[in-house]
């Protein structure tokens, strides 16, 4: 049994990891465009450019966490290696400089990068730390609710307090209100991966006689059917996610016309968030995780239908979907983190090697993959629709608006529906490769 304050403290780091990611969902779109002066075309065009890179770092990262041998473990050093880089990049990315328009494209591709890769070095060994807390898979589920509720108070740190912080701290100026606001809420960040660093400790191990190539490790990934499964849905979840989340304050500010609502509409759908994650537990204690997922994503795909239905005029309801719609996506997310977990005990199964690091990396890429895509679709769409930062919108931008917030999501949640029907690790086949695992050690 991992105790509760190992959970806690593990939750922490990813208090600590959403108060950028979040912030990126949330908030970068529209300070990119509206704050810091550049286009949503080549805003869009950056976010998916910088996956490519992701793409060889990904991989090398968890590869060479799989390789890291210290008195701490593995996975735990990087929180303490990489805490301060990664606040003090944060801050750098939302910084606007006094440059013009391609000095500021340059900027903005070179801290967002580096915010990117630094994000990487700190964020795939905590999560592959989650997959050796334990090997029981209740356990990983508890674990990974925790993990959530924790990540979604971060969120929420940042949906109700950033955009009050921004006008508190800028004293009218935007610019320096979100670089202040970043700095302060940075520094938590650096204390809480501290504490998630103290906190935890780590407990399953690869086969002591293990030795692999990264080519061979490659390898065995490929081999990894219910990985390759788990990447797919990973990419169509993430990709109708952050189409959705970076759009929300488009749809409050020029949709429904509320821009002094835009804090409490994101905040109290973090609240949905928050409540559904403490709901996973308890959820595939009594159903199939498998089925309990696939159904699900099907319910969020309907709420994002229901919600093009909504008129401008009806708040209330406009509201009720986005919380709801965060309410049943995030009862999913935990379960999917436990699968990754289970991907790592199947791929051991299969192949005789434990390759937690890459496995955890790799699906990291993708879900990366999926945000990229996410955003660089809110980007091109806004673009596509003729957005005009800061101004009375066109009819048809305000329709391309509704559109992206609303049934454009709901195919991404409809497809990782359809995907998640090919994954066979339910809790009957996890017992299994547990016990055959055992009777090799």
């Amino acid at each position: 049994m991992v105790s509760i304050k190992e959970k806690i403290a593990y939750g922490l780091g990813d208090t600590a990891s959403n108060i950028v990611f979040q912030t990126v969902m949330l908030f970068l779109t529209f300070f990119y465009t509206d704050i810091f002066g550049i286009s949503p075309a080549f805003v869009g065009t950056m976010f998916l450019a910088v996956r490519l890179i992701d793409a060889i770092t990904d991989p090398l990262m968890g590869a060479l966490a799989d390789r890291t041998n210290t008195q701490w473990g593995k996975f735990r050093p990087y929180l303490l290696w990489f805490a301060v880089p990664f606040g003090i990049i944060s801050v750098l990315a939302f910084t606007t400089p006094d440059l013009g328009e391609e000095g500021k494209m340059v900027y903005a591709f070179v801290t967002y990068t580096a915010l990117m890769m630094v994000y990487t070095a700190i964020n795939i060994p905590y999560c592959a730390l989650g997959g050796v807390l334990t090997a029981d898979p209740k356990e990983r589920v508890s674990i990974q609710s925790y993990r959530f509720v924790f990540a979604m108070l971060g969120g929420l740190l940042v949906s109700g307090l950033t955009l009050p912080l921004v006008d508190f701290l800028g004293q009218g100026d935007k610019a320096k209100g979100y670089q202040l606001t970043i700095a302060a809420m940075s520094i938590l960040g650096v204390a809480m991966f501290l504490t998630c660093f103290w906190g935890t400790k780590e407990r399953l191990h690869p086969p002591i006689d293990q030795q692999s190539s990264f080519k061979q490790d490659l390898g065995f990934l490929l081999k990894n059917d219910q990985w390759r499964i788990l990447s797919i849905a990973a990419v169509c979840l993430l990709s109708g996610m952050v189409l959705r989340t970076s759009l929300a304050i488009y749809y409050v500010k020029y949709f429904l016309k509320m821009p002094d609502s835009i804090t409490l509409f994101i905040t109290l759908g973090m609240l949905g968030n928050i409540f559904g994650c403490m709901l996973a537990q308890p959820l595939a204690k009594r159903v199939c995780k498998v089925k309990a997922y696939i159904t699900l994503q099907l319910i969020a795909a309907a709420l994002c239908v229901v919600s093009y239905f909504v008129a401008a005029e009806q708040t209330v309801l406009a509201f009720a979907m986005f919380i709801l719609w965060g309410f049943a996506f995030n009862m999913a997310t935990p379960l999917l983190w436990a699968k990754m977990a289970d991907a790592v005990d199947y791929g051991q199964f299969k192949t005789g090697v434990r390759i937690t690091g890459m496995i955890y990396s790799s699906i990291i890429f993708f879900i990366k993959l999926g945000v990229a895509i996410g955003g660089a679709a809110a980007g091109w769409l806004l673009s596509g629709y003729g957005y005009q930062a800061d101004t009375t919108q066109t009819s048809e931008a305000l329709n391309g608006i509704l559109l992206s917030f609303t049934l454009y999501p709901a195919v991404g949640s409809i497809l990782v529906a359809i995907v998640m029907r090919w994954y066979i690790l339910d809790s009957n086949k996890v017992d299994e490769i547990h016990l055959a695992l055992n009777k090799q050690h």
